[in-house]
């Protein structure tokens, strides 16, 4: 089986612009070098923390911080497999980390001189991007590998129970599996993974993203571009589909209240010259996030703001009055809610929710969201809200109120890591 992944996984790395650029480094050219420049650790513990994207280094940043307050005297080496993530990483996390590498390729010959030269006493994964080889050396070496904010889909699932033998050796290299829900711990102890093995600890981006909560509302909107005079409504991680039905929607509002104004946030940046000619087609001044600057201070002047860059969705939910999350009226499965309730937004979306639907369910039975099934619904809702100030704060109290209540998973998974260090040391 892994001499089949190998190859349709080399041609993935070549063919994908946001994979091939980081070539040489994921081969593991110039390691040696930037290892020597930080040397080795004073307490002889060196943590491998590695994210896929931006998406799970803005996951894992709560959790990085802590363990460097936790054990200031080790190493953090971080990897990320993207381009994007690496710059978002060292945005975020360069205070923290000690070095920042590529992920390696999954060759055989590859991983082990990667691991031969960081000799890491533990690896923690975020999320995704699991690799067989580099998780079985992994385990091999007997460093302890733990999975943090995992999460099972009911999609990926069906994925897994097609090939059963193959995931189960693949999570069986994790010594520990902290999933984010019940509904996810599940699915990995029906796949036939020990239970004792898969823990539920909560959404790291919680606590990764209690910090922003502390700049007042309003007070970076020039910074955003976005209008000082008007409310915001925020469509997330949008989907090619939705756009369009979320402008009609904006528009027919429009006519009642004078005083709102649209951001949609797109899932794919590079669709952003592709929504705003949609824009364009219905009557509309679109700005592009991307082209602020070159186009100068556009507020005032644009009927909405299109955000195609990355790592910036959670300041424009900060700024919302309204919220919806994207990749739910069309069947894309949905995006994590938790990150427009944690600033006291009123939450909707749509009847695709399959990715987050454990969350999502929680969310709807709290009070803290609201599901609608069609634009036509959504329209009616933000209507009643925009129209009834006391609904809308009842609504964002509820959505803050759910995120509240899931704190502390970051403390969850630092004592996790204490008893996997602490084991580890036993076996030696």
């Amino acid at each position: 089986m892994l001499l089949v992944l190998w190859p349709l996984a080399l041609v993935l790395v070549l063919v994908t612009p946001k994979y091939r650029g980081r070539i040489k480094g994921r081969l593991g050219f110039g390691l040696g070098k930037e290892l020597r420049k930080i040397g080795p650790p004073t307490t002889g513990q060196r943590f491998w923390v590695h994210a896929l994207s931006v998406g799970e280094v803005a996951s894992v940043v709560a959790l990085v911080r802590g363990l460097r307050k936790s054990y200031p005297e080790a190493q953090i080496i971080m990897s990320t497999t993207t381009r994007s993530g690496a710059e978002h990483a060292r945005q975020r996390l360069g205070a923290q980390v000690d070095l920042f590498v590529a992920f390696p390729l999954d060759h055989i010959l590859v991983v082990r001189h990667f691991l031969t030269m960081i000799r890491p006493d533990l690896y923690v994964q975020v999320e995704t991007d699991f690799w067989p080889n580099f998780l079985a050396l992994t385990a091999a070496r007997k460093v302890p590998a733990l999975l943090v904010n995992g999460r099972v889909s009911a999609t990926t699932f069906d994925l897994y129970q097609r090939f059963a033998g193959f995931f189960r050796f693949l999570f069986g290299n994790f010594r520990l599996l902290a999933m984010q829900t019940k509904g996810d711990a599940a699915r990995l102890v029906d796949l036939g993974l020990p239970a004792e093995g898969v823990v539920v600890f909560g959404n790291l981006k919680i606590d990764a993203l209690m910090p922003e909560m502390a700049a007042e509302k309003g007070a970076g909107r020039g910074a955003l571009g976005l209008p000082d005079n008007k409310r915001i409504l925020v469509a997330g991680s949008t989907h090619r589909g939705e756009e369009e039905e979320l402008i009609a929607c904006y528009q027919q509002l429009r006519t009642a209240y004078d005083d709102i104004f649209l951001v949609l946030a797109l899932r794919n940046v590079e669709r952003g010259a592709e929504v705003a000619a949609l824009a364009r087609t219905r009557g509309l001044n679109p700005s592009r996030r991307s082209h602020q600057e070159q186009a100068g201070d556009q507020k005032g002047r644009a009927d909405l703001l299109i955000v195609d860059t990355m790592g910036e969705l959670p300041q424009y939910y900060r700024e919302g009055s309204l919220v919806f999350v994207g990749g739910s009226l069309v069947a894309a499965g949905g995006h994590n809610p938790l990150e427009a309730a944690i600033f006291s937004c009123p939450v909707s979306f749509g009847p695709h929710m399959e990715d987050f639907a454990d969350l999502s369910h929680d969310m709807l039975a709290f009070g803290g969201a609201v599901q609608v099934a069609t634009d036509a619904e959504l329209r009616q809702l933000w209507h009643d809200m925009l129209a009834d100030e006391e609904l809308r704060q009842q609504g964002g109290k509820l959505a803050h109120a759910f995120v509240i209540s899931r704190q502390g998973v970051t403390n969850r998974h630092l004592e996790a890591i204490a008893r996997l260090l602490e084991s580890a040391s036993l076996r030696k």
